[in-house]
C-alpha cells in the first residue's frame, strides 16, 4: 500500500511538469493525461520550459534518488535524444546534509571511539552535501589534511525501496505498452541498481582513486589525491585534502592569469591519456569534480575527485576505437564499416559496403565544418545512429565512453573556444597505432604471453590427444583408415618442419630474454 501511495505521489509530480508529452507511448501519455487533469498545478503554461528542463526539474523534485536515476539516464544517447541528454547532464545533487550529531555516531562506531581521538582536528559542519554522501574535513594526528566522504545513514533503505518502485513502472510500462520493449525499461533500471550500489561501496571508490593515482603518479598535468586506507570503511573514504579553483569558475581563472588554451588542451589530453593508454578513465569529469591548480597560473594543473564512476575499456575495444577514429578522419569510410564488423559491434552477416554507404551519408556533412570544429563525441554519436539501423547491440563502455566525451568536449571549448581536439588528440592515437602493431608491441605481446606458452607446452600432446578421442569413434576410424597413407608419407616433412619451428620458437624465447 506505501509503495501505491509513492507511486500516486510520483505521477502528479510527473503530471505537476507536464512529463506526459514527452513519453513515446500514446497510452502512457493518456494514463498521465489523467493526473494532469486531477492536478490544477498541472494546469498553468509550462511553455516557457523546454522539455528536458520540465523532465530535470521534475527529478528534482522527486528527490536524490531520481536525481542520481536522471544522471544515469543521461549516460545513455541510445535512448534519449541530445536534448533531453544535455539537460539531465547538468542534474546537480543539491541535498540538506544530515546532523552533526548523526555524523559523529557513524564515526563511532566505525572506529570504535569518538571522532576527536581518531582525528586530530575534526569539522562536524559538512563541506558539501550530496544524495548518498556529505564530505568534512579533518586533520590526522601526523598533520596531514584530509576529507571524510560519509555514506548517509539508512540510503540502503531508501535506495532499495526507489529501486523497488522504480522496477513496478518498469514492469507496468512492459505490461501494457508493448511498443516500449525497444528502451528496455527493466534493463535501464538494473544499470542504475549496480551503479548506484556500486557509489555506495567507499572502498570500491578507495581503489578507483588508488589506481588512477598511480597511472598519473608522474604527471605535470593532472594530480589525484592519496588515500588513506586505514581510516577507509565501506562507508568511510578519506582522502587527502586538495586546495584549488572550481574548474566552473571562469572567471576566477581568468582573473588569476591563468593559460586558458593549455587548461583545455590538458583536460582533453588527460582523458585520452587514460582511455588510449590506460584503458581506465574518470566516467563522471563534470566540473564539479574537477579542480585547478593554479599555483602557475601559465602553467595550470588538474586536480580531480570523486571516483565513483569509473570507465574500462578492454584491449580489443580499445584498438578499434582508435582504428575507428584515425579512418573516420581520413575519410576511409570502408575501414569504419569493416571494423564495425571485425569488432562485433554490427552483426558479422551486415554487408560491408552497405555499412560504408550509410556511414558516408551520414559523416560526410561533418566535413563541411572546420577540423577544429569536429566533435569525437558527435562522431561516436553519428556512428552509433547509423549502427542502430544495422541491429548494432548496446556497447555499455563506449556508451560511457560518449558521454563522458561529451562532458569533456563541452568542458574544454568553454574554457578555449578555439579549441582544436583533433590537434590534441592525433598523437596519443598515433602513439596508440604505434604500440599495437609496431615491432616493440610484438615483443611485448610475446613477452607476456609467453609464460603461458611455456606452461601449456608440455601438455600439449595430452590436449591433442584429449580432443582427438572427443570425436566419435565411427568417424575417429573412417578418418584414420582414409588418411593413413598420407599421413604416413608426410611423417618425414613433419618432423623436419617441427625442428624448425623448435628452433624459430627458442630463439624467440632468447630474444625475449635478453632483449
Amino acid at each position: 500500500m506505501k509503495q501505491h501511495f509513492r507511486l500516486l505521489s510520483v505521477l502528479f509530480t510527473l503530471a505537476h511538469y507536464r512529463v506526459d508529452t514527452l513519453l513515446p507511448v500514446p497510452k502512457a501519455r493518456r494514463l498521465l493525461k489523467i493526473f494532469v487533469l486531477l492536478n490544477p498545478t498541472a494546469w498553468f503554461n509550462h511553455s516557457a520550459m523546454t522539455r528536458g528542463e520540465r523532465l530535470r526539474l521534475s527529478l528534482e523534485k522527486l528527490g536524490p534518488i531520481f536525481v542520481k536515476f536522471g544522471q544515469t539516464l543521461s549516460t545513455r544517447p541510445d535512448l534519449l535524444p541530445p536534448d533531453l541528454i544535455a539537460e539531465l547532464s547538468k542534474l546537480q545533487d543539491q541535498v540538506p546534509p544530515f546532523s552533526g550529531a548523526l555524523v559523529e555516531d557513524i564515526l563511532r562506531t566505525a572506529y570504535g571511539k569518538p571522532a576527536n581521538e581518531v582525528f586530530k582536528d575534526f569539522s562536524s559542519t559538512p563541506l558539501a552535501s550530496a544524495s548518498v554522501a556529505q564530505v568534512h574535513t579533518a586533520t590526522l594526528w601526523a598533520g596531514e589534511e584530509v576529507v571524510i566522504k560519509i555514506i548517509r545513514p539508512e540510503i540502503n533503505t531508501a535506495i532499495k525501496s526507489n529501486i523497488a518502485l522504480l522496477y513496478f513502472l518498469a514492469k507496468i510500462i512492459l505490461k501494457r505498452w508493448p511498443d516500449a520493449k525497444r528502451l528496455r525499461p527493466i534493463e535501464v533500471v538494473q544499470e542504475f541498481e549496480k551503479t548506484i550500489f556500486d557509489e555506495l561501496d567507499m572502498m570500491r571508490e578507495a581503489a578507483n582513486a588508488t589506481q588512477l593515482r598511480r597511472n598519473f603518479i608522474d604527471s605535470k598535468i593532472m594530480y589525484v589525491p592519496k588515500v588513506y586506507w586505514d581510516y577507509c570503511q565501506l562507508n568511510i573514504l578519506v582522502l587527502e585534502r586538495i586546495h584549488g579553483v572550481r574548474i566552473s569558475d571562469i572567471d576566477t581563472l581568468k582573473t588569476l592569469g591563468t593559460d586558458m588554451k593549455k587548461l583545455a588542451e590538458r583536460g582533453v589530453e588527460i582523458f585520452y591519456s587514460q582511455v588510449f593508454r590506460d584503458k581506465f578513465f574518470h566516467a563522471d569529469m563534470h566540473p564539479g569534480n574537477l579542480f585547478v591548480d593554479v599555483t602557475d597560473p601559465a602553467d595550470p594543473k588538474y586536480i580531480g575527485v570523486d571516483f565513483g564512476i569509473m570507465g574500462t575499456l578492454s584491449d580489443a575495444d580499445q584498438y578499434y576505437l582508435a582504428r575507428n577514429f584515425l579512418a573516420f578522419f581520413n575519410r576511409d569510410y570502408r575501414q569504419v564499416a569493416q571494423l564495425h564488423i571485425d569488432s562485433a559491434w554490427v552483426p558479422s552477416n551486415t554487408r560491408v559496403d552497405e555499412f560504408e554507404a550509410a556511414v558516408r551519408t551520414v559523416c560526410e556533412p561533418i566535413f563541411n565544418k572546420p577540423l577544429s570544429d569536429i566533435s569525437f563525441a558527435m562522431v561516436l554519436i553519428r556512428l552509433f545512429q547509423v549502427a542502430e539501423r544495422f541491429q548494432m547491440p548496446v556497447q555499455p563502455q563506449l556508451v560511457l565512453l560518449q558521454k563522458t566525451l561529451l562532458n569533456v568536449e563541452g568542458l574544454g571549448r568553454q574554457l578555449y573556444p578555439d579549441l582544436n581536439l583533433w590537434e590534441t588528440a592525433k598523437p596519443h592515437l598515433e602513439a596508440l597505432m604505434k604500440k599495437q602493431l609496431g615491432l616493440r608491441g610484438f615483443l611485448q605481446k610475446l613477452r607476456e604471453r609467453l609464460p603461458l606458452w611455456l606452461e601449456v607446452l608440455p601438455d600439449l600432446p595430452l590436449l591433442l590427444q584429449q580432443n582427438l578421442h572427443s570425436k566419435p569413434q565411427q568417424e575417429k576410424l573412417q578418418t584414420e583408415i582414409a588418411n593413413l597413407q598420407t599421413q604416413q608419407n608426410k611423417l618425414f616433412n613433419s618432423r623436419r618442419r617441427w625442428r624448425w619451428a623448435s628452433g624459430i620458437l627458442i630463439v624467440l624465447i632468447v630474444i625475449l630474454l635478453f632483449v
